[in-house]
């Protein structure tokens, strides 16, 4: 018998504004991080390793204050197509604090002029939800947060270089 999780999954779909080769490079690209990765909060700092067993770190502030972010491992790269990460909530403690790890799956598909359609599947939320109800029951509120954040980025990505290109 398999149990069922208690927390829903969070699962959202976006169009974007970029082919999926730039959307996948606005995940792995600290700068472009830096960017959109922070519902709500400023993303004051963004490490990634790239590859398989990789790290993927983004540190958040308040008014300054650190309010800790995001400690995930890449679990699988497909190229301008999917990325799997072990994601880990955290405070501002960082990985001497407590870290409520869940599973992210980010898919892109092609989408009609030269856009992407982005799959985000978000699963494993139980121990976060145990922990922190309240900030599990923003899990998909900060998800849309980001994806819009992520939206504009690459809008404003491309408008920069249409304009680089003399129009």
């Amino acid at each position: 018998m398999t149990t069922q999780p208690k927390f829903p999954v969070v699962r959202l779909q976006r169009t974007l504004p970029a082919p999926p080769r730039e959307v996948f490079h606005a995940w792995l690209e600290p700068a472009l991080l830096r960017q959109w990765m922070a519902p709500g909060f400023e993303a004051t700092h963004a490490e990634v390793d790239p590859r398989v067993g990789g790290h993927f770190r983004i540190w958040h502030a308040d008014t300054g204050a650190d309010v800790g972010g995001f400690e995930a491992e890449i679990l699988e790269l497909v190229p301008d197509r999917r990325i799997v990460f072990r994601w880990g909530f955290v405070g501002p403690q960082r990985t001497a604090g407590p870290v409520y790890d869940s599973l992210l799956t980010i898919t892109l598909e092609p989408a009609p002029g030269n856009a992407s359609h982005l799959t985000l599947l978000h699963e494993r939320l139980d121990d976060l939800a145990a922990a922190m109800p309240q900030g599990a029951a923003k899990v998909e509120t900060g998800w849309r947060l980001v994806l819009d954040k992520l939206a504009l980025a690459l809008a404003a990505a491309r408008q920069a270089s249409m304009s680089g290109q003399g129009r």
